[in-house]
């Protein structure tokens, strides 16, 4: 049969497709690159918010229309945390959730004996960690780990601890040999991600810090980065070990959400604009020039003019190298969407333009800051003029400029100029 995949959402679901496409071609299946090539379209969903539930339904009936033939699987998030919604959607043959993807191939194959629609989704208290496997991310320069599942803060606008369940933990051996299969497979760079990564391994008393040690102690990586960090849950001691890994790139993603304290305290998050800056504060100190990334939410419920330029102020005076900004999105489930004095959707589009506009002045601030210092790059696609383009080890998207360069390489060089959002980079 042939099988085309397609993801929505994060890093986690990037991985989780490649690990079923793989489980799947072990099967004897052909993995295509177009769903008009496909006798089946497994659709990997996400919904982290209501316009990405609506991306997904949308995908889904255009795939039955432009081939009713078709077997569609829609799996992930949103079939997980809305199982009853889901099994409204006529155009999804199968139906399956967060944490039996290994089943896929026999429920596709009971399918086309039966032609029997069918949903097949674990609660969220029967579910493991899930041993997924994944040598190559087609598409992908640097290769990203799923090492930790779930999320149990229940932050107030968030639905994912709903579509994800309890945290569990890959068995850091088998952690190990995931990453040695993407050495193998030609990766230099390994991204560490998980739906809550900051608790990895509290089952078995280790800790994230004990994840990045043995990923980089795996020849042939030549640099590991982690993904999404609750600022409030890693602690001084595991900081202190990231800064000895030489391979840990020096850029890290702690979630914000919002910079105003009043915000912070209603959507449930565990921390304040002042602990998060002290937690800048030390791994300022711990590393050389590290860069930040972060989520600002505007417009969650009850959110105030006042309390939003606070939040713009927290984003403009920081000097976040990136910022995912967007506008709060009505769970149903959630705490948040029981709150009063929702917000305007044309006041939540303003103000999320008015971040996105100071979150780009602070990004070209970051940028400019590193011209003239010395850069090491991966390199991912070559472009019409001869040069590549890829990220620094702090995240600086490059253009590359030299000879003999190829693919993957790791090249050196100095940062010459910023010429729109990319540093060229003299190698």
């Amino acid at each position: 049969m042939k099988i085309f995949l397609y993801t929505f959402g994060c890093k986690v679901n990037s991985f989780e497709t490649a690990a079923m496409a793989e489980l799947l071609a072990s099967c004897g299946h052909e993995i295509v690159h177009t769903a008009g090539d496909a006798d089946a379209v497994v659709i990997n969903s996400c919904t982290v918010t209501a316009n990405g539930d609506k991306k997904v339904r949308q995908y889904l009936r255009r795939i039955k229309r432009d081939n009713p033939a078709v077997i569609t699987v829609l799996t992930g998030c949103f079939p997980q945390a809305f199982p009853e919604l889901a099994a409204e959607y006529t155009e999804a043959d199968l139906i399956m959730g967060t944490g039996n993807r290994k089943e896929l191939p026999a429920l596709l194959a009971q399918f086309v004996k039966d032609r029997e629609k069918r949903t097949d989704i674990l609660s969220n208290k029967e579910k493991g960690f899930e041993l997924l496997r994944a040598e190559t991310l087609e598409g992908h320069t640097r290769a990203f780990l799923k090492i930790e599942d779930g999320c149990e803060r229940f932050c107030a606008y968030c639905i994912v601890p709903f579509a994800r369940g309890p945290v569990r933990s890959m068995p850091i051996e088998k952690l190990v040999e995931q990453v040695e299969l993407f050495a193998c497979g030609g990766y230099k760079e390994v991204v560490l991600s998980g739906i809550n990564l900051s608790c990895y391994g509290r089952e078995e008393g280790l800790t994230l810090a004990d994840a990045v040690e043995r990923a980089a102690a795996v020849d042939g990586i030549e640099r590991i980065r982690l993904g999404s960090l609750e600022p409030d849950l890693i602690s001084e001691e595991t900081w202190r070990r990231f800064a000895s890994v030489d391979k840990l790139c020096p850029q890290f993603h702690l979630a914000l959400q919002s910079g105003c304290d009043q915000t912070l305290r209603r959507m449930n998050r565990k921390y304040t604009t002042a602990e998060y800056l002290a937690v800048a504060d030390r791994v300022r100190a711990l590393f050389d020039r590290p860069t930040f990334t972060t989520d600002v939410m505007v417009g969650f419920a009850g959110e105030t003019e006042q309390e939003f330029a606070e939040s713009l102020r927290f984003v403009r005076e920081f000097g976040f190298l990136k910022c995912h900004i967007f506008p709060y999105s009505i769970r149903t489930g959630t705490a948040g969407a029981r709150m009063p004095d929702q917000v305007e959707k044309s006041v939540k589009e303003a103000r999320a333009a008015q971040m996105a506009q100071a979150a780009a002045e602070a990004r070209n601030e970051v940028l400019r800051s590193f011209v003239g210092a010395a850069a090491r790059v991966i390199l991912e696609r070559r472009q019409p003029d001869g040069s590549f383009d890829g990220y620094t080890d702090r995240y600086l998207p490059a253009l590359v400029q030299g000879t003999g360069l190829a693919e993957h390489d790791m090249v050196c060089g100095r940062i010459d100029r910023i010429e729109g959002d990319h540093c060229i980079v003299l190698a």
